[in-house]
């Protein structure tokens, strides 16, 4: 399959039906190596139904999704479980936060580590010295991506008691935890003011440099789209209208109806 060089993720073709219902034709997207990549459009554009097909959740009904390992293999993953999804090195967060409420913020972020571990309950159970020090390992790993994203200070507190804001941040640290080489965001902003939103567009940007991650995010906030991505994709109807920079998007006439309707016109 043709792709960039320096593609991390390689989707082509790609299209989704539930029954007799379209939800995505033919989408061609591309992550390369150390990119902010958006994909943006209205509501009822396709984007979550997208990245479900890319995370193992759907399987898509035509088309390829290739990932590109951190050891240059390429692996398609159409149809892959989500967490062999996950364990290749591609995490993502959700638009509802899935953390477990009852546990804390350190013990939400072990969990993502656990797939990065070689031990097993057996070992953890009868406590192997091997199985110990690999726990601790965990432990310590897990405090330092806590104090990546700002929330050492609560690393006992439940997860449900934290604000929402906090909330978020502790769902990406977890994601970080399994050691992804993508990270996928499913409207990180949601749901955050506009100090909170800034924050968060200036931990993405922190956390791609420090961890050599790329990044795709689906997210509402131009702001923020238009000031963290190097590239974006506009989808409507399960379609991708228009891709490009920044720039080129915004000037894009296609984009501009779609977001603003035809009467833009006038």
């Amino acid at each position: 399959m043709e792709h960039n060089k320096d593609a991390v993720l390689a989707v082509r073709n790609v299209s989704m039906n539930f029954g007799g219902l379209r939800a995505l034709s033919d989408v061609d997207l591309e992550v390369r190596k150390g990119e902010v990549v958006a994909l943006i459009g209205p509501n009822g554009a396709g984007k979550t139904t997208f990245f479900n097909c890319i995370t193992g959740i759907y399987t898509p009904t035509d088309g390829d999704v290739v990932a590109v390992l951190r050891d240059g293999k390429e692996k398609r993953i159409n149809g892959m479980r989500t967490n062999h999804v996950c364990e290749l090195g591609m995490a993502r967060t959700f638009q509802n936060i899935r953390l477990f409420p009852s546990m804390t913020a350190l013990e939400n972020v072990m969990i993502g580590r656990h797939c990065r571990t070689k031990q097993g309950i057996l070992g953890a159970v009868l406590r192997w010295p091997k199985a110990r020090r690999e726990e601790q390992d965990v432990v310590d790993k897990s405090y330092q991506l806590l104090k990546k994203v700002g929330l050492e200070s609560v690393a006992n507190e439940y997860a449900r008691n934290l604000p929402y804001g906090a909330q978020r941040r502790l769902e990406i640290a977890r994601a970080l935890a399994t050691e992804p080489f993508l990270l996928l965001l499913d409207e990180p902003a949601a749901g955050m003011n506009p100090q909170e939103t800034l924050e968060l567009k200036e931990m993405v940007i922190r956390i791609r440099e420090e961890f050599q991650v790329s990044v795709l995010l689906i997210e509402h906030d131009m702001k923020m789209v238009m000031s963290l991505s190097d590239r974006i994709y506009v989808m409507e109807y399960g379609r991708v209208i228009s891709t490009g920079t920044p720039a080129e998007v915004s000037a894009d006439p296609q984009v501009i109806r779609a977001y603003l309707g035809e009467e833009s016109d006038a």
